[in-house]
């Protein structure tokens, strides 16, 4: 099983997914080192007894209240145990795993202040596979505190969490996985409460799904091409040239590629000198989306090479200095623009089946020569389009003061990577209904013209899916011949 290292260097983003996708982690001696050196300086703070937010004071609109000697060794616990809250569903699984590995590289990195014991209970939480089962919503984007005190609840021993299978209390998790509780001290528990893992680690997952998706995109656009007969001038490495934007040139380069052999680059091939927008700005468009999701990918590599920690240990300093780094504002506003990238892929996508529908019908001079699919589901994939365009609304602008206006203003992180992520699942919808609207209409064309390689490898995928689904095209054919009587044979 592949092995991730936790070291002081930057965890990357793929590195990242790959403890997402089960691999193991390990702790290496540079960071053991680096998270020992950041805690002695916490140690230095708590024997000067100066005034150190959350760790010889309480937090929030309390900051300024100083902590007794009685209170400050039972404060972390109380941290941990006083923040978690939240509604709705569980967090699933991977965004779980990744909030614990963008903790646990962000302790390692030494801001935090964390003791080594506390980076190893999040090791072997990530090993053994404790989950903690923590709600969907509990962040405003300004730390992810409810989440992350629901995370830091398993690890001392109380919450809930996933093992094996099966859901249970976050100490019997531990005692099953051979994990002892964690002991808080020091700023332990303001040190794993206190961050962006959910945030940080939904929006990795949301980097690489938008990145299939722009592929996918490309991949049915080229399909419809086909379908329509249009004009593959949109793809010529001139327009690139021209305007040297890398997404759109790799989106142009991309369909250039899917699209090779086929009958369109003939010069009979296209049916018109110029096509309408929804194909003829395919690489555009495409190209804004992977543009965006280059500066989410950016954005994400930037929080996991810095430290969002509150207060900051500078070991240099031999400081804790309060600051803002928890506040990931640039991951946020990167996630709501790469959501009005995906609602333009599918509002294009939705477009384009338009001229999809009338070619079909259009064509159908006699009767197809197989069932048709995508017919029935295009009216659905209209009122998915509806859905997409609201999800792309902002969510980095709607929060309102809290905590006595010591609060007052937060990033929506979380909600801005979790609507990306649901308008992603939208966009891949779209999409699948327009590969198979695309594919009636290439099945009912009396022509049986070269395909582009793209195209038929799309296509074969369409009717091996097609075949799971049986009798269902089998009932839109009835319902088409019973509207068309003249032009569907009763045999097909």
């Amino acid at each position: 099983m592949t092995t991730v290292t936790i070291s002081t260097a930057p965890l990357s983003v793929d590195d990242l997914l790959a403890v997402v996708g089960g691999a193991r982690v390990g702790l290496d001696a540079g960071a053991r080192d680096a998270v020992t050196a950041a805690r002695a300086v916490v140690d230095e703070a708590l024997s000067s007894r100066a005034a150190v937010y959350g760790l010889t004071t309480q937090v929030g609109h309390m900051r300024d209240t100083r902590l007794t000697e009685e209170e400050i060794r039972g404060e972390q616990q109380f941290l941990v145990l006083s923040h978690a809250g939240g509604l709705g569903p569980p967090l699933p699984v991977p965004v779980v795993r990744a909030a614990l590995a963008v903790r646990l590289a962000g302790i390692a990195r030494g801001g935090s202040g964390a003791s080594v014991a506390a980076a190893e209970t999040l090791v072997a939480m990530l090993n053994a596979g404790v989950h903690p089962v923590v709600p969907a919503t509990g962040s405003v984007g300004a730390a992810d505190i409810g989440h992350m005190a629901g995370m830091a609840q398993v690890a001392i021993g109380r919450g809930r969490a996933e093992y094996r299978g099966e859901v249970l209390p976050g100490g019997e998790a531990l005692r099953r996985a051979g994990i002892a509780p964690l002991e808080l001290s020091g700023k332990d528990g303001l040190a794993l409460i206190s961050a962006n893992g959910v945030s940080v680690g939904q929006a990795a997952l949301v980097v690489a799904r938008a990145a299939r998706a722009a592929e996918a995109a490309d991949v049915v656009a080229a399909v419809s091409m086909e379908a329509t007969r249009a004009n593959p001038s949109v793809v010529h490495p001139a327009v690139g040239r021209a305007k040297p934007v890398p997404g759109q040139i790799a989106a142009a380069d991309h369909l250039r590629e899917l699209l090779a052999g086929s009958a369109l680059f003939a010069p009979d091939g296209a049916v018109s000198v110029q096509d309408p927008l929804s194909f003829r700005v395919v690489p555009q468009v495409h190209g804004a989306l992977r543009e965006h999701v280059a500066a989410t990918r950016a954005a994400v590599q930037t929080e996991l090479a810095g430290a969002g920690d509150n207060p900051l240990v500078s070991v240099e300093d031999r400081a804790l200095v309060s600051n803002g780094n928890f506040h990931p504002m640039v991951l946020a506003i990167a996630c709501d623009a790469l959501r009005i990238a995906v609602a333009a892929v599918g509002q294009l996508s939705d477009r384009r089946m338009a001229h999809l529908w009338e070619a079909f019908f259009r064509q159908l001079a006699g009767p197809p020569q197989s069932p048709v699919h995508g017919l029935a589901l295009r009216l659905p994939a209209a009122a998915v389009v509806a859905e997409l365009t609201q999800l792309a609304a902002p969510a980095t602008l709607d929060v309102p003061p809290l905590d006595n206006g010591v609060e007052d203003h937060a990033t929506g992180a979380p909600l801005s990577a979790r609507k990306a992520d649901a308008a992603l699942g939208l966009l891949e919808d779209v999409l699948a209904v327009e590969l198979l609207l695309a594919a009636d209409v290439l099945a009912a064309a009396p022509d049986g013209r070269a395909l582009g390689a793209g195209a038929r490898g799309a296509l074969d995928l369409v009717r091996t899916a097609i075949a799971a689904a049986e009798p269902y095209p089998d009932a839109v054919h009835r319902i088409l011949r019973e509207r068309f009587p003249e032009r569907v044979s009763p045999g097909k």
